[in-house]
């Protein structure tokens, strides 16, 4: 949470001081009709590829725009409330995460949970047919984009393999690393007239932004991103200033570079564009309003290694080991009170539920729309996460007898205090933000939950939801240790 924010300060100055810099001096950027377009494409934006609609087969357009439409009527697509600064703030683009089963791709204190697309060896139950049907359009589409991403990847090795003059010591650069597969795609709808302010970019005077300059967030390092591009009823032209307003764009600019000219690359329906490589760490990007609504495929390598159900699963049965239930009586207790395995299970129990159930949970039920996937292993996860709280009371109760050395007890009050105090403060973070006005505004199956949640009384749990009483004990119990 303290990098995130510092992280979030760190972007805000050197965007006030590139603004401060620029005064109301705007950069020059390109489009296809100026001079020296393609010249600057080639040589500062040569890792932004585009195919354009007629090299991508037509019954791939066919299934995959029908697939767009199918999951706007069935009401797939939701407004996500995110968290920017510290503030919530809901999307103007409406979404849908589709990929690998059990896969969750996380974007401004936001966990989005992979619906997921047909894979051998996973039997998945959709909400309708014609979902079944779109979510196997888009894994379609994933692997066509994969293949064109392999193709890309090469033929930008042999060019820069090219350039490259020969030296015995320098080891020519391969991208064989950012060829993985993508295992998620964002489905996004962005319609202009529905949004109700859309800011001017900033820097070079492009136009209205639908999405502000970003880098694409929680990636494989140096992996690829693929955009399909769709509009339904694209518009004939409206040209200003040798720009056709009526086509959406992407923007590119070299992050906080103001010398090198930004590019503004027009979007025909069904073209797809690919951020080969390292681009989306060393460029920011921004999507430019058109005038008619817009659907896109984003295709990443989501950074899974702490966000696949099988992950949190693993974790969950780590923490358990240190938990023994008599099969007879059913009378629990720990099997360790050495530090660093109360610490681990503590930390588990922390992610388990605000890493999972409570931004599972946040997002109402909207998922049951699409397919019932995940809620038996937010079941599941609930139950592990039930048996962590018995935890948690279990290790209370032991440093409350007799008998400690009292610098193994207070070491341990002094490691476990502060991850209860995190679980309380997080507890009311995300009570207020259930409750919040941008939720309460939200349709109803997508309304957040606080859950779980419980009253003081419910004799059913080990702890008690408002940790404050408890914590005031142990930091007492820390001072007579200390004294």
């Amino acid at each position: 949470m303290k990098r995130r924010a510092a992280s979030d300060r760190e972007k805000e100055d050197k965007k006030r001081k590139l603004l401060e810099q620029l005064g109301d001096v705007q950069l020059q950027h390109l489009t296809p009709g100026d001079n020296g377009f393609l010249q600057l494409w080639s040589t500062k934006y040569g890792k932004l590829v585009v195919l354009e609609a007629d090299q991508t087969p037509a019954e791939l357009h066919h299934a995959v725009q029908k697939a767009f439409l199918t999951l706007q009527h069935h009401g797939c697509l939701s407004q996500d409330l995110v968290q920017l600064k510290g503030k919530d703030l809901l999307t103007p683009v409406s979404r849908i995460l589709i990929g690998e089963p059990g896969c969750t791709y996380k974007y401004l204190n936001t966990r989005l949970f992979a619906v997921p697309w047909p894979e051998a060896g996973h039997n998945i139950t959709y909400s309708t047919e014609d979902v079944s049907i779109a979510c196997k359009a888009f894994y379609d589409l994933n692997t066509f984009l994969h293949l064109q991403t392999i193709r890309e990847l090469d033929k930008l090795e042999k060019s820069e393999q090219r350039s490259e003059p020969p030296s015995d010591s320098h080891e020519q650069r391969s991208f064989k690393e950012a060829d993985r597969c993508f295992n998620v795609t964002l489905i996004n709808y962005m319609d202009p007239q529905s949004m109700s302010y859309l800011k001017e970019e900033p820097y070079f005077g492009m136009g209205k932004m639908a999405v502000s300059w970003h880098h694409d967030e929680n990636l494989v390092e140096g992996s690829t991103v693929a955009v399909y591009n769709y509009q339904e009823n694209a518009t004939e032209t409206c040209e200003e200033d040798g720009k056709d307003v009526s086509k959406w764009h992407v923007g590119l600019k070299i992050a906080w570079d103001i010398s090198t000219p930004g590019l503004a690359l027009p979007l025909n329906p069904g073209d797809s564009y690919f951020m080969l490589d390292n681009l989306n760490t060393t460029h920011q990007h921004c999507v430019l309003a058109g005038t008619e609504p817009r659907f896109s495929s984003t295709h990443r390598v989501a950074e899974c290694s702490t966000g696949t159900f099988s992950y949190i699963q693993t974790r969950c049965r780590k923490a358990l080991e240190n938990l023994c239930v008599a099969s007879e009586c059913g009378e629990t207790k720990l099997q360790s009170l050495e530090m660093e395995v109360l610490q681990q299970a503590e930390e588990i129990h922390n992610e388990v539920e605000f890493e999972w159930l409570r931004q599972f949970w946040f997002q109402g039920t909207r998922y049951s729309r699409c397919s019932d996937y995940w809620l038996p292993a937010m079941v599941k996860l609930e139950e592990e996460w039930r048996q962590m709280e018995t935890m948690t009371s279990l290790l209370l109760k032991e440093l409350e007898k007799d008998g400690w050395i009292e610098e193994d007890k207070y070491k341990i009050l002094q490691c476990i205090t502060p991850l209860l105090a995190e679980r309380q403060d997080l507890r009311l973070e995300w009570r207020k933000r259930c409750r919040c006005i941008l939720a309460k505004s939200l349709p109803v199956d997508q309304r957040p939950h606080c859950y779980p949640y419980w009253e003081e009384d419910d004799m059913s749990m080990p702890m008690p939801f408002d940790l404050s009483q408890i914590l005031t004990k142990l930091e007492n119990l820390m001072e007579e240790d200390q004294g």
